[in-house]
């Protein structure tokens, strides 16, 4: 699936001048499988550009396409299938459910489409080095834990695209490389791409394109 955005100005960010390099206001083309890295300073728009590529907010000028489709014409069912199968996303917030384990945190979301089974899931919070969280709230884990475990969840479906919000931000540099290989794993698998917003530390993947904010 491409996604291209189309001389989008979000609401919050319009007073900003934006460059040339900027995806705001350009028109600038995701393709499909590629691996970007999203660089920009703090207060440019990250987690602005998370919300609105994913749907979740609609306050924009401009087009935002799926494969030429306007995504402010996808209806409830739409996005339901958009979500479940093609887009799937680490928020920077994590939007874990604190007073659920990290077992039925990941169940839920892996539940809905059997991707893996639970020794599958159990295997790569092994690979994440907290396996022994299983029966943990999610409340009590810390940042980079918890970071972690959303990661986790955010492979558990099939995507074309995996979105991710300064997944890393609370993540040593063995950690880093940990989930890189994690999800560089799970990304090709599928053909799939992704975009990793970051405030400049490439963290020593082989992008195939950077872009800016």
């Amino acid at each position: 699936m491409k996604i291209t955005l189309n001389h989008i100005i979000p609401k919050p960010l319009a007073s900003i001048q934006h460059g040339k390099d900027s995806i705001w206001g350009n028109h600038i083309e995701l393709e499909p499988g590629k691996r970007i890295m999203l660089n920009a300073s703090s207060g440019k728009g990250k987690s602005t550009f998370t919300t609105t590529t994913v749907g979740l907010r609609r306050d924009y000028k401009g087009t935002l396409l799926y494969d030429e489709q306007d995504i402010k014409h996808f209806g409830p069912d739409e996005w339901t299938k958009i979500r479940t199968s093609q887009i799937s996303v680490v928020f920077q917030d994590l939007q874990l459910f604190p007073k659920l384990s990290v077992q039925e945190n990941l169940h839920l979301k892996n539940s809905i489409t059997n991707t893996f089974s639970e020794k599958e899931l159990k295997e790569m919070l092994a690979q994440l080095e907290i396996d022994h969280k299983w029966e943990d709230p999610c409340g009590l884990l810390s940042m980079g834990q918890q970071q972690r475990v959303a990661i986790i969840r955010a492979l558990s479906q099939p995507y074309q695209w995996l979105i991710m919000d300064e997944p890393f931000s609370h993540l040593d540099v063995d950690n880093t490389q940990r989930c890189l290989k994690l999800i560089h794993k799970r990304t090709v698998s599928q053909n799939a791409g992704f975009v990793l917003t970051s405030l400049g530390d490439d963290h020593g993947y082989d992008y195939d394109h950077e872009l800016n904010l």
